[in-house]
């Protein structure tokens, strides 16, 4: 279930316009191309290509229709924050005393969120508990009713936005 309002940074939108802008301007006609050559072909009825074609074309409209939503009813956030304390951006590496382990990730948008490649989201239970807590501390975690774990925030490295951070498919 999305939020009513997605939380985006001012490089979130600008991401996000910026493939609204590919798909409209370069995406878009180069699929409504393909759909004219397929349907040049002949017979619809058994035509593979015609129905590749338009299934892309419907898909790049949705997601132009996702994306345009998304912007008009996103709360924008800040991705600043205070030199000793976790916020957006930052890579944060906690200690785990359940499982005797370390691991380090970066805390990003939920739009942004990946969790194969160590970007955890700011609304998700970890990324929510440790938004705000300085190097030292050790924070609970809680998963759900019945189970939390504790973490202990080692480092916090001040990163920005990487272009390689990706907005997610859906």
């Amino acid at each position: 279930m999305q939020n009513e309002h997605e939380k985006l940074t001012e490089s979130d939108v600008k991401k996000i316009e910026a493939e609204i802008e590919d798909r409209k301007l370069n995406i878009r006609k180069q699929l409504i191309k393909e759909v004219q050559e397929a349907r040049a072909q002949g017979d619809l009825s058994e035509n593979f290509e015609y129905y590749a074609a338009k299934k892309a074309k419907n898909e790049n409209e949705s997601r132009i229709s996702y994306l345009e939503r998304m912007l008009k009813n996103a709360e924008i956030i800040s991705d600043k924050s205070k030199d000793n304390e976790v916020g957006i951006n930052n890579r944060v590496t906690v200690y785990f005393e359940e499982d005797d382990e370390e691991q380090t990730f970066k805390i990003v948008t939920s739009i942004r969120g990946n969790s194969m490649k160590n970007m955890i989201s700011n609304e998700s239970p970890i990324g929510k508990a440790i938004m705000g807590k300085k190097v030292g501390s050790r924070v609970k975690i809680k998963v759900n009713d019945s189970y939390s774990y504790y973490v202990v925030i080692r480092s916090i490295e001040k990163t920005t936005d990487d272009d390689e951070d990706e907005i997610k498919k859906f």
